[in-house]
């Protein structure tokens, strides 16, 4: 052990919080990700800033809110310019490495412009959120060519799984009976066993590359922060054997939901409810059908958890790392008649957040379970002060989670963020709402939900009298709900309105403004004796150009 620890940084794509067993999950039972939280802080109030791929990782990527990135949906590029966590590690001697998924997207006119060569070291920086891409993989969609940034098609091929697109042909489709190949991206093959053997199944092969990444790290020398990104549970939800056939209707959990919100009168809601996911995840028989296969790819991934976590306890590296587990948003499975994500109900918008350090420091607070409020964008300051990087106020808009690891003072927010643009949606088609108008932003202090829907009224939930939010309080008349909306619209436009853009307003720029008079400038005073009395410095000490 040694007072500069390594981050592992896992991030599980579209993961709820509450489908795992120390989240309170009945059937689900996670022990390999439980035993981290027992050795770790537990956080029960963790909020991304969007729910949405793309942008909540841009956020989790910069430490910086969506408004201030400006990386709004999936396929959006991260300005280049836009200081990222892999950049601030950097600059003390730390690698950034990425193992698995980021669903950026490069910032190519902006390198033409600056005359960027894409495959130049600042270009390959540039191009993957200021990763090292030790190994990407953003997946394919059905009809998506081969993979051009990560090698897991190849491995397929080298293992004998030929075709001209492996990743869908194997991992993410399955044979019925009469050995016919179904794609998973239709749902009602969810539950058929993945045309893979687990140990080459994606989950599998991105565990086994994160323990090439530690061991060849350890030669390197260098401190480290990998970014461990499974694609899985998201969709295409399909699971190689055993895991297809774990779990089965009597483990599903019955929806959340209520007649009211079927019948909203809110257009943005209605137009969510009329959506083709929402549509299919709102019948029963759908959601009977899916979700013990998304079952079961959490099971999977918390088996090879405790195969990586093991592996890393046998050699020594858990004595020295801090190990992240994480999700960039939920997963709706019909709860609030809703499917995928994209709003911003507890089981979208809230993710689980387990953090285990094993500095000395952190020997109080091991199986802590905390409610206070956090956001992704705490994660960037987090790693960076383990790492040995100074605070940047300046451009990092999350807070250091340090104080709640080692259980001291120091943390507090009174409010979690979270945007989403929805121009490309059915939303937008259905409601014919404009590109500059169809986004969304909350604002959580804890008890009252706030969602602000440009061109439409409020979206309130109270969380204490209504904790499953089946009760929209946007329009309510009531005295209480009015003050409120009141109090926190004025919150939002507090924080809309606060500095995020001066991310060159370093602590020296800052202190040179401030010595302005003494640099002589002078501006707005009388004569010497004010100038002197006001400043503290002899007037005749000053520079002729001063003076002018």
């Amino acid at each position: 052990m040694t007072d500069q620890p390594n981050v592992l940084w896992i991030m599980a794509d579209q993961l709820r919080f509450d489908y795992l067993s120390c989240y309170g999950h009945p059937h689900l039972h996670t022990p390999n990700i439980d035993a981290l939280a027992a050795r770790g802080v537990r956080f029960t109030n963790a909020y991304v800033q969007s729910p949405v791929c793309g942008p909540s990782r841009m956020s989790a990527y910069t430490g910086r809110y969506v408004r201030s990135h400006g990386s709004t949906w999936n396929g959006m590029p991260l300005r280049v310019g836009e200081p990222t966590l892999g950049d601030h590690l950097r600059e003390v001697g730390a690698r950034a490495v990425l193992v698995g998924k980021t669903h950026m997207t490069a910032d190519a006119e902006g390198m033409a412009w600056l005359g960027i060569d894409p495959a130049s070291e600042i270009g390959v920086r540039v191009s993957e959120c200021g990763f090292e891409p030790f190994e990407r993989d953003d997946g394919l969609h059905p009809d998506s060519a081969r993979q051009n940034w990560s090698a897991y098609d190849d491995y397929l091929v080298s293992k004998g799984f030929v075709s001209d697109n492996p990743w869908e042909d194997f991992a993410n489709s399955g044979l019925n009976e009469h050995g016919d190949l179904l794609s998973a991206w239709l749902l009602k093959h969810s539950r058929l066993e993945a045309n893979i053997p687990e140990e080459h199944s994606e989950t599998a092969y991105m565990t086994d590359r994160a323990i090439d990444f530690m061991k060849g790290a350890k030669e390197d020398g260098r401190p480290w922060m990998c970014h461990l990104s499974y694609i899985k549970p998201h969709w295409p939800y399909i699971v190689p054997a055993p895991y297809h056939d774990m779990y089965d209707d009597c483990h599903i959990v019955p929806p959340i939901r209520d007649g009211a919100e079927h019948d909203t009168d809110h257009p943005l809601m209605q137009a969510y409810l009329k959506a083709r996911v929402c549509q299919s995840f709102a019948r029963d028989d759908v959601r009977k059908h899916v979700i013990p296969a998304y079952m079961g790819l959490i099971k999977q991934l918390d088996d090879n958890l405790g195969r990586l976590f093991a592996w890393m306890d046998e050699t020594g590296l858990s004595e020295n790392t801090i190990i992240a587990v994480t999700s960039d948003h939920g997963d709706y499975m019909g709860d609030h008649y809703m499917g995928d994500k994209d709003f911003y109900h507890e089981m979208a918008v809230k993710v689980p957040l387990i953090i285990a350090d094993p500095r000395k420091e952190a020997n109080d607070t091991r199986g802590l379970v905390t409610d206070k409020l956090v956001e992704m964008i705490d994660l960037a300051p987090t790693f960076m002060n383990a790492l040995g990087c100074a605070p940047k106020p300046h451009v990092i808009e999350g807070r250091d989670l340090t104080p709640i690891l080692h259980g001291t003072d120091g943390f507090s927010r009174r409010y979690a963020i979270s945007q989403h643009d929805y121009h490309w949606s059915d939303m937008a088609r259905t409601l014919d709402q404009p590109q500059e108008d169809a986004h969304t932003t909350m604002i959580f202090d804890g008890r009252w939900k706030y969602i602000r829907c440009e061109g439409f009224r409020p979206v309130l939930f109270d969380l204490q009298s209504d904790p499953h939010e089946l009760c929209d309080l946007g329009a309510s008349q009531e005295a209480e709900h009015a003050a409120v909306r009141t109090r926190m619209e004025a919150a939002l436009l507090d924080w809309a309105t606060r500095h995020h853009t001066r991310i060159t307003a370093t602590p020296a720029v800052l202190a040179r403004q401030k010595k302005a008079a003494e640099g002589g400038i002078l501006i707005g005073f009388w004569d010497e004796k004010e100038y002197e009395e006001t400043t503290g410095i002899a007037f005749d000490s000053l520079t002729p150009v001063g003076r002018g």
